[in-house]
């Protein structure tokens, strides 16, 4: 027999909490419920304080931050969408928990479910673990209580997730195969230059010529790298961190992501994935009958570009003051034109919701061709700059051989 550690609603709905000695929980759960007492947690008494006993019997340390990754909150959306159509909230919250393997998903799910027990609303049982549940996601959750449509709202709360996460998968996708190949090819450079160029210039001390300009500048740079490889190591570390120190200055954040947007390539692909997101929120949201300005509020803060930051917030200011979402969006100048027309179409028809879903699914589309596009030319641009360095390598040693021959003929 065991001990369990409990934490209980009594039949006042008063909170209580103590320690249980029974064969397993279940049995725990079934003897407190002989005392008229509704076990919301129970978890084995371990031996030691400060520690809290996770649902399959493993110590995880109190205060340990835990938080759902994208996935777990995806498929946990998806299954309460599912299943709340069948069967109560609280049933189906119970379910999802004791089906859920990893112990910290079944810790969080675990505290939302007791949150219902103890008579709160979904939304504000999510409260519980800000972490998990960010705020623009339980303001969905509420509005879909609100209006009766709870399942609905999940249902496209998943699919919103699901999508981001695919554009996620594809920016990631897109740039992971030219990095890696630029990292192998700066790796390759940098050893020629330091092991390979130092033993062959060896044999160029003695010929009592002056040596071909490419030759001289290629041996300067080895010789730095082998001498002083240290110090460029300081100078980035030394650059990374005043930049970071120079980060955290607003006004310096904003200038740079002004500029950031500017760039050719990169500033489009940044300016239409905040827009395809931003559009894709925006069409869930007003599906979900949420209050467009409280959405917005609520995105606004999780964009980390300053420069998409500041118009979104301008866009927020724009409509309190009785403007349109179209002339707040046009206004801002950083979005897509076509964002700006579908807006103002779906205003004037009153199908705001599906003509900013349009817009996002063509913003996405446009996505794919743009990056697949730029990739095509990337990769062959890293190869042909990365073998042109080689190049240069090679040629700086074979032309004082050439040399050497050229006087050997005369």
């Amino acid at each position: 027999m065991a001990e369990f550690h409990y934490r209980a609603i009594d039949m006042a709905g008063r909170e209580r909490q103590g320690r249980i000695n029974a064969d397993d929980s279940d049995a725990a759960r079934s003897a407190l419920l002989k005392q008229k007492l509704f076990a919301t947690q129970i978890d084995s008494a371990g031996p030691r304080a400060g520690t809290l006993p996770s649902p399959r019997g493993a110590p995880l340390v109190t205060g340990l931050k835990r938080r759902l990754n994208v996935k777990q909150l995806t498929l946990f959306t998806r299954q309460v969408a599912t299943l709340a159509q069948v069967a109560p909230l609280e049933e189906t919250l119970r379910t999802i928990v004791r089906q859920t393997e990893a112990p910290h998903v079944q810790l969080i799910l675990g505290r939302v479910h007791a949150g219902i027990v103890e008579g709160r609303r979904l939304s504000d049982a999510m409260a519980l673990e800000p972490a998990s549940f960010p705020p623009l996601y339980r303001a969905m959750v509420a509005a879909g209580e609100s209006a009766g449509s709870l399942p609905e709202i999940l249902e496209r709360l998943a699919d919103l997730q699901e999508r981001q996460a695919n554009v996620r998968g594809k920016v990631i996708a897109a740039i992971a195969y030219p990095a890696a190949l630029a990292v192998v090819a700066t790796v390759v450079v940098i050893a020629l230059m330091i092991f390979v160029v130092p033993r062959v210039v060896e044999h160029f001390e003695d010929i009592g010529q002056a040596l071909p300009l490419l030759t001289r500048i290629v041996i300067g740079i080895s010789a730095f790298l082998a001498g002083f490889w240290w110090l460029l190591l300081l100078g980035i570390a030394a650059f990374a961190f005043l930049f970071n120190r120079a980060m955290q200055d607003e006004a310096f954040r904003l200038r740079f992501d002004t500029r950031l947007l500017r760039l050719p390539f990169f500033g489009r692909l940044l300016r239409d994935l905040h827009a395809a997101r931003l559009a894709r929120t925006l069409a869930t949201m007003v599906a979900s009958r949420l209050p467009i300005i409280e959405g917005l509020a609520l995105t606004t803060a999780t964009i980390n570009n300053r420069a998409l930051r500041r118009a979104s917030e301008d866009i927020v200011t724009a409509i309190r003051e009785g403007g349109s979402l179209s002339a707040g969006l046009r206004k801002s100048g950083v979005f897509p034109p076509l964002l700006v027309y579908m807006a103002a179409g779906g205003e004037s028809s009153g199908r705001l919701d599906l003509m900013l879903e349009r817009a996002a699914d063509y913003m996405e589309r446009e996505f794919d061709t743009f990056t697949a596009t730029v990739l095509s030319l990337l990769e062959p641009g890293v190869i042909i700059v990365m073998g042109g360095v080689v190049a240069a390598i090679v040629l700086s040693i074979l032309l004082p051989i050439l040399q050497l021959d050229t006087l050997a003929a005369q």
